[in-house]
Formats: C-alpha cells, sequence, structure tokens
C-alpha cells in the first residue's frame, strides 16, 4: 500500500493491513515498526526500479535547495527521503517553515509565479495528534511543505520512523552536506542547471492563456474560443492515450499559434514552443492541419503516402479526429491549470524516473 501509494501514512497503512490480516483489536507491539517497513519499501524499490531511484536525487536536492532560498525569511528546513537518500518514484521534497502568517508564505510563492494548494490535515496517530497544514507545490519535483508556528522553530521532532530525534538541516547546513557529498564539478554544474532552469509547463502556459481572447469563425469553430477548444481537444486525447505525454501536449498545444500570428498558427506556433516540446510533438503539431484533409478524405494520394511514412501517422489522425470532435458548444472541459498539472505530474512519472 506504502509502495504503491495507496497510503502515505505508516501509521493508517499498518492498521489497515492488520485488519485484512486479522480481525478484531490489534496490539501496536504485533506491528512491524516503521522503520521495518520503510526499508521493506526500499528494497521494493531497489528490486523495481534498480539505480534509476537515485538517478535525479542530486537535482532534487539542489531542487530542494532553491526552494529553500526563496522561502528564507521562513527558516526552511529540509526532513524526509531527499534528505536521507530514501528516494523512490512519486518521492516528493519534504520542507518545514515557520510562520504565523499563512499569508505571508503564499505571497512569497505568488510573487515568485509558484502554483499551490493548501490542505489543512486531522492527523490522529498516536503521539501526533492536531490540525496541520501542508503546501503542496507541483512543480517538476513536487514539495510539500508543511507550515508550522514560529514557536517551533527550534523544537526538534521526534521521527516517526526511527523514534530518534528527526533529520533535518538548514539552508546553510544543507549547501554544506551537499558541497560535501559531490565532487565539486558535478555540484556546480548541478546548481547551474538548476538556477538557470525555466520551467516548460509555466511557458506553455503563457502561450495558452492569450487564447481565450481568441474568436473564431462560428463556421469552423461554433464552441467559441481557441482556449476552450483546445481544452476539448486536450480530454479527448486523454481519454485516447492518458499516458502519451508528447501527443497529449500536441493535442492541447496544437492552436498556440492563433494568439501569435492566426494567418500562420501553425508555425508561430513551432517556433514559440522552440525547444521546450520533443520533435514527435512538434511533427504533431506540424502536419495537425494535412492530418484534418485525411479525415476529410480530401488529401491528395502522394501527401498522404508522405505522412504514412511517419511511425506517428496514427497518432497524427488521432489528433486531427480530437480536434474535429473538440468543438462543441456548452460541454464542460479541465481547467487549464489542471490540464497543465496533469501534464507535469505525468512528465514526473514518466520521465524524471
Amino acid at each position: 500500500m506504502l509502495y504503491d501509494r495507496q497510503e502515505s501514512e505508516y501509521y493508517h497503512a499498518k492498521m489497515k493491513a492488520a485488519r485484512r490480516v486479522q480481525r478484531g483489536w490489534v496490539k501496536e507491539a504485533d506491528l512491524p515498526t516503521n522503520a521495518e517497513i520503510r526499508d521493506e519499501v526500499q528494497s521494493m524499490a531497489r528490486m523495481f526500479e534498480g539505480d534509476t531511484r537515485l538517478d535525479n536525487l542530486l537535482t532534487m536536492r539542489l531542487e530542494a535547495l532553491r526552494m529553500m532560498k526563496i522561502l528564507e525569511r521562513f527558516r526552511p528546513k529540509i526532513v524526509g527521503s531527499v534528505l536521507t537518500g530514501h528516494v523512490r518514484k512519486g518521492s516528493d521534497i519534504d520542507l518545514h517553515i515557520f510562520s504565523d502568517s499563512m499569508s505571508a508564505v503564499t505571497a512569497t510563492l505568488e510573487a515568485e509565479g509558484i502554483r499551490y494548494d493548501v490542505q489543512r490535515k486531522h492527523v490522529n496517530k498516536p503521539g501526533a495528534a492536531g490540525i496541520y497544514t501542508h503546501i503542496h507545490i507541483r512543480e517538476e519535483y513536487p514539495f510539500e511543505l508543511t507550515v508550522r508556528a514560529t514557536k517551533d522553530a527550534s523544537a526538534v521532532s521526534k521521527s516517526s520512523i526511527t523514534g530518534k530525534p528527526q533529520e533535518r538541516m538548514s539552508i546553510a547546513e544543507f549547501d554544506h552536506f551537499l558541497a560535501e557529498s559531490y565532487n565539486e564539478i558535478e555540484y556546480s554544474e548541478g546548481l547551474a542547471a538548476v538556477e538557470n532552469q525555466v520551467d516548460r509547463f509555466l511557458q506553455f502556459e503563457a502561450l495558452l492563456l492569450p487564447l481565450e481572447n481568441v474568436k473564431q469563425s462560428p463556421k469552423w469553430h461554433p464552441e467559441g474560443d481557441a482556449l476552450y477548444h483546445s481544452l476539448q481537444v486536450f480530454d479527448l486525447a486523454r481519454d485516447h492515450l492518458p499516458y502519451d505525454e508528447e501527443f497529449l501536449l500536441a493535442a492541447l498545444l496544437h492552436d498556440v499559434g492563433k494568439g501569435i500570428d492566426p494567418h500562420d498558427h501553425v508555425l508561430a506556433g513551432l517556433e514559440a514552443l522552440g525547444e521546450d516540446i520533443t520533435e514527435r510533438t512538434y511533427w504533431l503539431i506540424a502536419h495537425h492541419m494535412e492530418a484534418a484533409l485525411v479525415v476529410d478524405g480530401t488529401i491528395g494520394a502522394r501527401a498522404k503516402r508522405r505522412l504514412k511514412e511517419s511511425e506517428d501517422y496514427e497518432e497524427l489522425v488521432l489528433l486531427a479526429r480530437c480536434d474535429r470532435e473538440g468543438r462543441k458548444v456548452g460541454v464542460e472541459t479541465s481547467e487549464l491549470e489542471e490540464a497543465i498539472d496533469y501534464l507535469r505530474q505525468l512528465s514526473y512519472e514518466c520521465d524524471a524516473w
């Protein structure tokens, strides 16, 4: 349950597993310790993921350092698997921050253009009962920020896994730890890459937002604006190929050029997207207008043969069908933020590991 992330809390997972095995009351002393469970989960990670689970550990640690510097005024501490190295597929980056003003924290995130969700969780497990406030950030590597009162900044919590004081580090301690743990070139190059990177999903969103004001010909697009159409196409594409990130990006982004140059929206869109998309996504967008002729049955034989030479021809035709069907009036669609978050998470799960 924990490895498959059906459960996120050790205590709940233990109790649920115990009830499946034995009906009635279960003594806590008869259950495995959290440390034993953690070690078993790591064994499963080694079995199913191999060494790839560690490939992105340095990047995740550098991302943590970057976020800690953004939140410096809230005295952030890194805790959890990214600090200890016990990462696996789907691991997030855990930070504790200290503030008596939630609005001050969220204002800092908003000033950096960081999207987040706030969750208040009721915890009833022994020794840790209470209401905990978490901020979830969906970036390439997701974060969970636990917001605690400033008076707790010096308090050291007990680890729910080992029962010992929880390992944690400040910005200075973590920076020193990384410099000592990695060779100078690897660390410096990794840090530069993290600091200079641009979030491609925010770039996509910036290109899509203007489409809301792009009104289209009612003859060809009775549904209305180009953003509404793009979201319809994305939803239809996801129904067909929910795990094909490149195809889904083509579906969502195929008309972004209409907000730049409506006279040649394909070329304008591809130039704007640049290196933020793969060659396959580029090809699908570049030829989606020709694929519409395939669906209509009006394309020439030579042009059709040329398209069919690509191994992505079937997906191209599917994209054209979604493009054609995504023109309905009044249907419910995903919000743009939901579509972007879905693609971001898909990218993280499929590419990062």
